[in-house]
Order: structure tokens, then sequence, then C-alpha cells
């Protein structure tokens, strides 16, 4: 029922602008000189408006039906003939019966003598109308077409970086305890004792992983933190085979980097460098130009087992889905130095929802603004120039053709102001904004 609703508001709708061209048109060309009638006027309004909603139901309900028949194929070769086709035929039934209503129904007229009288001239007016309704149908169809694939193109799009971003921090939880239990069965053989303190220690220090890994940032002094504490259970193993410089606090508090970002870099270095009394594995951190840097000296074992790839991949790819900013690394002869960028929030692509919810409010803001500047220079120009084309006519020839341009132009103004406005004659206003949040929001979709 409010489907119907609408359909009969955008008739009215289209069938008062129609009936006010031919108007203007009409009383250019001098039929009106003679005297103008209100009841006649009227009359054809009231006329007009019958042959508009009966010609825009028709074109609707059948474009509706190709809609739900063919979907998204609707504009595809065959299926736009049938419906280009079906337009023709079901625009001249239209037609008949607008004719028929109005003869027949409203004026008496004999429905013998009314067949008798008709003629092919009567419906080519009509049918261009009835043509030119059915065509905006099948753009704005069109125009709702492409906003729902660009919709679902980027639902896609962040599912799918969701999706592989949760499945690089799902992959810390085995990774990281595989490495750790490793260290536990070294230490057992080695050092019973040792082995218990380091398992009380384990479990602080898994409790943060635990804690953190749902988080897509923390801040440098929490992971900074986090890292003199796994550095504690480092220390166990290889006491003075290791030597670190971390500091306390960081120089930005506000900085953040992914979580166990740190901790996969210190890691890191243990398993992929020679690490005994005689060759102590230095790591130091500290940060440089906007960067945490983790940089140790280079020692790399002879025989490594093969890498998973978790670790520094892991980290640049989570890096690269959250932030333009890159992972630096740098490989020399004597050192490795690994350069972890401190997001800040406004270098940080996941901003707070307030200054998401700010800055998307200017962007529409600016955009509303440029397209009012548009408009009103749209309408200036118009007032100075068609007065302009109106003199020139008058003095040059008695054909009106000013009219043409006034009313081609006009019609442009007004599409431009409702656009500049946010409000669309067919589809209502914030059609495009309301049908996208919609979309947005169906998980179905």
């Amino acid at each position: 029922m409010n489907r119907f609703i609408k359909h009969i508001r955008n008739a009215v709708l289209i069938g008062t602008l129609i009936y006010f061209i031919f108007l203007a048109i009409f009383f250019f060309m001098g039929r009106f000189d003679d005297g103008f009638s209100y009841d006649g006027a009227v009359q054809e309004y009231y006329s007009n408006l019958i042959y508009s909603v009966t010609l825009y139901l028709l074109n609707a309900y059948w474009i509706q039906y190709l809609i739900v028949k063919h979907k998204n194929k609707i504009l595809s070769k065959k299926p736009l003939l049938i419906g280009i086709t079906g337009n023709i035929v079901l625009s001249l039934i239209g037609i008949f019966l607008a004719r028929l209503m109005l003869r027949v129904g409203l004026e008496s007229m004999p429905l013998v003598d009314f067949l008798r009288g008709e003629k092919v001239g009567y419906y080519k007016i009509s049918m261009l109308i009835a043509l030119m309704i059915s065509i905006i149908f099948y753009v704005a169809w069109h125009f709702k077409y492409r906003q729902e694939n660009k919709v679902k193109e980027q639902k896609i799009i962040a599912g799918t970086a969701s999706a592989k971003f949760d499945a690089l921090k799902n992959q810390l939880d085995p990774h990281f305890l595989f490495n750790s239990l490793n260290v536990l069965t070294s230490l057992i053989e080695e050092d019973p004792i040792q082995a218990q303190k380091f398992t009380t220690s384990l479990s602080k220090v898994y409790r943060y992983v635990l804690e953190q890994k749902n988080k897509d940032l923390v801040t440098v002094d929490e992971e900074l933190s986090f890292a003199r504490t796994y550095i504690k259970l480092l220390k166990m193993r290889f006491e003075e085979s290791i030597v670190f410089h971390i500091p306390e606090h960081s120089s930005k508090p506000e900085a953040k980097i992914v979580p166990l970002s740190l901790q996969l870099l210190l890691e890191n270095a243990v398993k992929h460098n020679i690490v005994t009394a005689a060759r102590p594995l230095r790591i130091r951190v500290y940060e440089e130009d906007g960067m945490l840097c983790v940089s140790n000296n280079h020692q790399e074992k002879q025989v490594v087992k093969k890498s998973s790839g978790v670790g520094l991949m892991n980290i640049q790819q989570r890096y690269q889905i959250l932030s333009k900013r890159e992972v630096l690394i740098q490989k020399q002869n004597s050192e490795f130095t690994v350069k972890l960028p401190m997001l800040t929030q406004k270098l940080n692509n996941l901003e707070t929802q307030e200054l998401f919810i700010e800055d998307k409010r200017y962007k529409k803001a600016k955009e509303r603004v440029e397209a009012l500047k548009s408009f009103y220079g749209n309408i200036v120009a118009y007032i100075v120039v068609m007065p302009i084309l109106a003199v020139m006519n008058y003095n040059t020839t008695s054909f009106p053709w000013a009219i043409f341009p006034a009313l081609g132009w006009g019609f442009g103004v007004v599409m431009h102001g409702l656009d500049a406005y946010g409000r669309t004659p067919i589809l209502g206003k914030g059609w495009e904004e309301r049908t996208m949040r919609k979309l947005m929001e169906d998980d179905d979709f």
C-alpha cells in the first residue's frame, strides 16, 4: 500500500511538472493572446494527471516485475529489449485507457463513437512522454544498482581486511606459546628451579597476550612494560648472554603500536642469532623520528630452522591494514634493525569514533558548500543570460526559440538545486545515504 501511494505521489509530481512545461511553451507561442481560461486550464490539468498516473503506474509495476524476475541482469541485452518493448506496449494501452476514461467516462461519449474516432496522431505526444518516464525509471534503477554495488564492494573489502587482521592476531597465540614452551623445555633440562620461576612468569606474560590480542593498537608504554617482563624470561635462560637497553617510558605517551610487535622482534632476535657468553646478543630499543626501533648486533646462526613466517611478516601485514606507514627493515653486516611506526590519533587510520564522525561531517559539509556555490553560480548565469537571449529573440524573429534554452536550462537549474540541497524528486530526500546505511547494516547483504 505504501508503495502504491508513493507511485501515485511521483506520478502526480511528474504530471504536474510536464503540465507546466507545456503551459509555458503554449504561452510563449501565443496560444493565450486571446485570453486565458482558468476553468479550461484546471480541466486540462486534471486530464493531464489521468494520463500521467495511468502511464506511470503501468510502467512502474512493469519495471518492478522485471527487477524481481531478472534482478541485476535487467540492463542486459535481452531483458532490456523485453523491458523497452513492454514499456511501449503498456504505454499504448495506458494512453488508450486514459483517453477512454476521459472521453467515455468523464465526457459521456458513446463507446462506439470513441472507438471510431481514434487516430494514431492522438498517441504520438503521449507516447513520447511515456518513453521519457520509462527512461527515468531505468536511469534511476541503474543509479541505485551502481550505489548498491559500491556498498557491497566496500563491505567485502572491509570484511576481508577484518578477517585477515583477526587471522593475523590469532596466529600469535600458538606462535608465542610454542616458542615459550621450547624455552621452558630447555630450562627444565638445564635448571629445574629456574624452570619453575619461568613457568610462574610465563603465566603472567601469557595473560597479557590474551588481554591484548583482541586490540588493534596498544600504547608504546604498555608494550615497553610487557617487553621488560618478557626480557626477564629470556634472562632466566640466557643470563649474561643477552644484554638489553630499553627505555622506561615513551617520549610520546599517546603513541601506539600493534600489540605484541615488540615481543615478536625480541623473540626473533634471540631465535635467529647466536646467544652465548662469549658472543653476547645486544638488543637495544629506542625511539627515532617517530619510530620505535629494535636493533641487535647481527651474528646469525649458521643452521636455523626454516622460519614459519609468522613473526616479522605478521607485524608488516598488520601495519599494512592499520596504517599507510610502513615497517622499516635495515639489515647490515654488523647490525639488524626493525623500525615500527608509532601511530598517533592524527596518523592512525583507526581514529576514535568522535574524530571519525567529526571528520566525516566536515567533509560532508564542505561538499555541500561546494555544491551550493556551484548551484548559486548556475542561477546567476541563468538570470543574466536568459534575458539577453529573450531580447535577441524578440528583435530577430517572431518564433519563440528562446523558450527552448529557457526550459532546458531551467530544468537543469531545478535539478541542480534539488541535488545541492540533497533532495531527489523521485527517490526522496537523502535516499542515497539512507539506502547505503541500510545496506551496510544488513548482515545478509
